[in-house]
């Protein structure tokens, strides 16, 4: 009679797994809580220190950990040396393994869960099991995922056992899902402990395979990070909509990272990771028409994400347009019956916004660049013109540097009365960058303030702007030309703010 060792800490449909292997002549081992369930549903098992010969020790931390159980698992069966040493040392067989591991994940996340029992649901047994099977795959069939129960008994059920080629790939599933337990207690221990490993290890999850990436021709997975509890669109409920693409998923991410650098209602249009249109309003519906009046026709097919409530008045305005995506805190009924009117809108349901930024992760050829979020906006704001500048001046500096960490570098944003009216984004230089921001904004641009990411590093941008009628800007300083800039500012009556902090974004 062929042995299965059973041995779960999620329980879900594995009664019925039982049932149809003892259907298949299988004989039952099973441990603790395991068996004790087992039992109960009228399955007859055998314990495991009744096949060990040997007591569960140490409340449960030793009881599989026998040389009955590992012998059984990973001995050679068409070796003459291995079934000799089977024989001698009085060892059984084990055909099958079944085994999921301690909740350690799911501990993590229990709120005031304390230190000893994290440890405790650090599972021993269970991956060693897991493992031996799994390198024996030629003779042991290993199960770790419920969802394979049901491949496993059919195989059984028709041919006697699994084929070599289920049994490989029940295999490569352990070594996978062994390999994430490990990394997730590595990560436990590497941020309570403030460790900087020499082997990063990343644990993320697959989402969903998407249509295609940023072109047609490339192939796109979103996998996504289970413990991140930051403001991020996998904390967002999508009510409405056809699935996200590649692009979808950057675009809204951007949008997010715009939203939680305010605490007053401000509305981000965004296209192609950059914002084209921001306004703050004392209403949803000022923030909105705002952000769709600082850029009307950039805003067409893009993404809007409000940290607020959407009412049927802004719904209407939203219906008018093409959008992608329309991200918000929540809508009214009436709002989000019209909004559903448009089939492929993608709408989504925001969280309140949070702090909990996990380090910023990019791909490059051959490895990957990891720093922090960019959380910061200023180290120190100091006026270094003739020129100070009025409290109105600074609302709107300070606004525009909120903006401006978020767009492409070389960036400018212009900023009147708290809404954006120029965006210049991604230019090889700064003037350039200027040149465009400042066109759009046109006459606009009289009595605006320019937010610049990082220093001027000659006055030409100074001087352009002097051209348009700006009254402030704000920058980081730092250039070897700082005074330049200065001078020029004094020249044409413009007041500047240095922050000390610059804010590149590639």
């Amino acid at each position: 009679m062929k042995k299965a060792l059973i041995s779960v800490s999620d329980k879900t449909n594995i009664v019925e797994f039982a049932k149809g292997l003892v259907e298949n002549n299988y004989k039952i081992i099973s441990t603790g809580g395991t068996l004790k369930y087992l039992s109960e549903n009228n399955i007859d098992c055998i314990s495991i220190d009744s096949f060990t010969g040997f007591p569960e020790i140490l409340d449960g931390r030793v009881k599989t950990l026998n040389p009955k159980v590992h012998g059984g698992l990973l001995s050679k069966r068409d070796d003459e040396n291995h079934k000799k040493q089977i024989k001698e040392n009085d060892i059984e067989y084990i055909d099958l393994v079944c085994v999921n591991l301690y909740p350690f994940e799911e501990t993590l996340k229990k709120s005031n869960v304390t230190d000893e029992e994290i440890i405790e649901n650090i599972d021993i047994g269970g991956p060693s099991m897991l493992r031996s099977a799994a390198k024996n795959f030629k003779f042991v069939t290993v199960v770790t995922d419920i969802t394979d129960y049901n491949k496993v008994l059919d195989e059984i059920t028709k041919n006697g056992d699994t084929s070599l080629e289920t049994r490989a790939y029940l295999a490569a599933k352990v070594y996978n899902k062994t390999a994430y337990y490990d990394s997730v207690i590595a990560k436990y221990f590497n941020q309570k402990y403030n460790l900087n490993p020499e082997k990063l290890i990343l644990t993320f999850t697959k989402e969903d395979e998407l249509r295609y990436g940023e072109n047609p021709h490339q192939s796109a997975t979103h996998y996504i990070d289970d413990n991140n509890t930051s403001y991020a669109l996998q904390n967002a409920e999508q009510l409405h909509g056809k699935k996200m693409s590649y692009n979808n998923i950057q675009d809204a991410s951007a949008a997010l990272d715009i939203l939680q650098e305010f605490d007053e209602t401000v509305c981000v249009a965004l296209k192609h990771m950059n914002p084209c249109g921001v306004s703050l309003g004392n209403t949803v519906y000022d923030a909105f028409m705002g952000a769709y009046n600082a850029d009307p026709v950039s805003i067409f097919g893009g993404i809007v994400a409000i940290n607020g409530k959407v009412d049927i008045e802004t719904a209407k305005e939203m219906h008018n347009i093409f959008l992608e995506i329309i991200l918000a805190e929540d809508y009214d009924d009436e709002a989000l019956e019209l909004l559903k009117s448009k089939k492929n809108l993608r709408i989504y349901k925001i969280n309140k916004k949070t702090n909990n930024n996990p380090q910023l992760i990019k791909s490059v050829r051959g490895g990957i660049l990891v720093q922090d979020y960019d959380d910061e906006i200023f180290a120190e704001l100091v006026t270094v013109t003739k020129k100070q500048v009025s409290e109105e001046e600074m609302k709107d500096l300070l606004f525009g540097y909120k903006i401006v960490k978020h767009v492409k570098s070389n960036a400018i944003v212009l900023v009147k009365n708290g809404q954006t009216i120029g965006v210049g984004a991604g230019q090889m230089n700064r003037v350039g960058s200027c040149q465009i921001a400042l066109e759009q904004a046109g006459e606009k641009a009289k009595g605006a303030v320019l937010a610049s990411d990082a220093f001027f590093p000659m006055r030409d941008s100074v001087d352009l702007a002097a051209k348009h009628g700006i009254c402030s800007i704000i920058q980081p300083g730092g250039s070897i030309k700082d005074q330049e800039s200065i001078d020029a500012c004094d020249e044409n009556n413009i007041s500047m703010v240095f922050t000390k902090m610059r804010h590149f974004k590639h």
